[in-house]
């Protein structure tokens, strides 16, 4: 009797989740499964084959790899580096009204993404851009062609725009779980802030730092709509490609673009996997 009390006391909040768990049923867990199917399923006979993941070996695709890897890992790189540095002097500064309005400042721009970002980009540093008419018209400096926004470099510059607040966002908390009793302690025994920070800090950060550099990474891996806006056929993506493959009218070839779609899932769970034994770690810290 005990026992079904238990179970009726508990009921309610499982059924409180049930629109959560029907959610991730309908539009994660079976489109998976539709997914990992597809990516096995031969286009003409409708056989099991590998073939998908076999054709996937020519350059085209290879090189949508190596450059979604790319960009995704240098825009990750800077992110960290320069919203470490940054998120360290929005720690630092006393005033707390100043701290709340960049922290909402980061909110609102780690948003803003996706098409109306390259489009800013194309006003911003087009080849008509204010930019790149200032620099024209005032220090006699031609932009073009040396950069192009539509370009890898110009991508890449896109992405470190929505990466580098998302890092803010990430480091603050664990810049807020370094206690001032371990920065005093380090001081009474003859460390400066240097030594602090390289001896301490740092290696106490290291697991945020991980867990921001591989989420930063994930997050630019999974862009499309910037870079279909800015780049286009311009620029072999992974994001593009599977586009392209589902969707497109000269190249489609769905069963293809569901075995990127796979691959794709594989290198981002593998990020999202080392982001969540990394914040784990860091949670360690915090706790101490």
């Amino acid at each position: 009797m005990a026992a079904t009390r238990t179970t009726k006391r508990k009921a309610p909040d499982w059924l409180g989740l049930a629109p959560f768990l029907l959610f991730c049923l309908a539009f994660e867990i079976v489109p998976i499964i539709f997914l990992l199917r597809g990516s096995f399923i031969e286009k003409s006979t409708q056989q099991l084959t590998l073939q998908n993941y076999l054709d996937l070996q020519r350059p085209i695709y290879i090189n949508s790899f190596v450059n979604s890897i790319k960009i995704s890992g240098i825009s990750a790189l800077v992110g960290v580096l320069l919203g470490t540095l940054i998120g360290y002097a929005i720690y630092r500064w006393p005033s707390r009204r100043v701290q709340d309005t960049l922290i909402s400042l980061s909110d609102v721009t780690t948003n803003f993404a996706g098409a109306p970002l390259a489009f800013s980009f194309i006003v911003i540093l087009g080849m008509n851009g204010v930019i790149t008419q200032f620099l024209l018209q005032y220090l006699n400096y031609e932009l073009y062609p040396k950069f192009s926004i539509y370009s890898f470099s110009g991508l890449t510059l896109a992405y470190i725009y929505f990466q580098l607040p998302l890092m803010v966002l990430l480091i603050l908390p664990a810049f807020a779980g370094i206690k001032k009793e371990w920065e005093e302690s380090a001081q009474s025994l003859g460390a400066d802030t240097f030594q602090f920070w390289w001896r301490i800090g740092i290696p106490i950060l290291t697991p945020s730092l991980i867990a921001g550099l591989t989420l930063l990474f994930a997050n630019a891996f999974g862009a499309y709509a910037t870079a279909y806006t800015l780049v286009q056929a311009k620029l072999s993506l992974v994001t593009l490609q599977i586009g392209y493959m589902i969707a497109g009218e000269v190249r489609q070839n769905q069963a293809v673009g569901m075995a990127m779609a796979v691959i794709s899932l594989v290198i981002m769970g593998l990020s999202i996997w080392i982001y969540q034994m990394s914040t784990r770690r860091a949670r360690r810290w915090s706790k101490a």
